[in-house]
């Protein structure tokens, strides 16, 4: 199976995963990604909109997309609600859409939701996501590496972060100018329960940390914090409990579905009861249990999924690693990455 993938950030962690993990299924994937300077924080996949990116550039994406659709390929995956147009806009090949928060739930939702109603098939992250469309959805959200993201020993992590071991340390998720994230709201939080708590309390932000220090990041943190207007699947929740970190969240995507039963994390719906689930966090000082609810959303489950809904929309069964399917590779892999600006 030969999948054209549209993204507008090819450096995207669980986009290359998505991908990583559908080649050892068999999927020979391409990538084209949207041409400008992609801003991580400004825009991106859970941001609102492109203010890094014009309109001229979606437009300029649409040529090779086109060119790419009488090749051989055998259907195109739209991720990220702005590639939709030029998915669409070709005539060759099925389109499945996939859908990954802001995009529909933001500024551009509309133009997603157009989008959305005529493609083949169409990928959300949570039920929210899909009620806010009038079509049927596969609800796959992203999955978790859980051989990367495990519990490792609390004191060790905060060596290597370089962080006071005497100190409770909450953990803010992202750049502190993504604005959807709230991140003032996480500084307020923050201020009032230092002035509850004896121990100084410090806010740690997940700005520039590179991917491979993620887990140890979350393993130093006491509690992740997050304080987000909207979501739709985050990674960064399901992470952290893969790694047991206690999480206090706001009521956003399939954040309470997610934490429904695990010990020691909490989604508030007002400000004082963040306040107050943090509070209780810290002075309890326990992990949370969080490892056992995600391991249903590992990543094989993920590509399994998503490889469903590709023999779906072909309307057949695609051979797999290791079979022949008629093109003379002998199950050999044929993967093959591009990224065109």
């Amino acid at each position: 199976m030969r999948v054209l993938n549209l993204v507008t950030n090819a450096d995207s962690q669980f986009y290359k995963t998505q991908v990583s993990m559908l080649e050892d299924r068999g999927v020979d994937s391409t990538t084209l990604a949207v041409p400008g300077d992609h801003q991580y924080g400004v825009a991106d996949e859970d941001t609102e909109g492109s203010a890094s990116r014009s309109l001229v550039d979606y437009v300029k994406f649409y040529p090779p997309v086109l060119r790419r659709s009488f090749a051989d390929y055998d259907l195109v995956h739209a991720n990220y609600g702005l590639t939709a147009p030029a998915a669409i806009a070709q005539p060759n090949l099925p389109v499945v859409l996939s859908l990954w928060g802001s995009d529909l739930m933001g500024t551009y939702g509309p133009v997603s939701e157009f989008c959305a109603n005529h493609c083949d098939a169409v990928i959300v992250m949570s039920e929210e996501m899909a009620a806010e469309l009038d079509r049927e959805c596969h609800v796959i959200p992203h999955g978790v590496d859980l051989d990367r993201f495990e519990p490792m020993p609390r004191t060790a992590a905060r060596d290597e972060m370089g962080w006071d071991p005497d100190a409770h340390h909450v953990l803010f998720p992202y750049p502190k100018g993504r604005e959807v994230k709230n991140y003032p709201r996480a500084e307020r939080v923050v201020e009032r329960v230092r002035e509850r708590v004896d121990r100084p309390v410090e806010l740690q932000i997940a700005s520039g940390i590179p991917h491979e220090l993620m887990p140890t990041l979350f393993n130093a943190a006491d509690v992740l914090l997050l304080t987000s207007e909207r979501e739709g699947s985050p990674n960064t929740v399901k992470e952290a409990m893969a790694c047991n970190l206690p999480v206090v969240a706001t009521d956003v995507g399939d954040v309470r579905s997610r934490l429904e039963g695990v010990a020691n994390s909490h989604v508030a719906a007002s400000e004082d009861r963040l306040v107050g689930a943090v509070e209780a966090v810290l002075r309890r000082g326990e992990r949370s249990d969080g490892r056992d609810a995600i391991r249903p959303l590992s990543t094989e489950r993920m590509a399994e999924r998503i490889h469903g809904v590709y023999e779906e929309v072909l309307g057949q069964e695609v051979p797999g690693p290791g079979r022949n399917d008629g093109g003379g590779n002998d199950g050999e892999s044929r993967s093959e990455r591009i990224v065109e600006n």
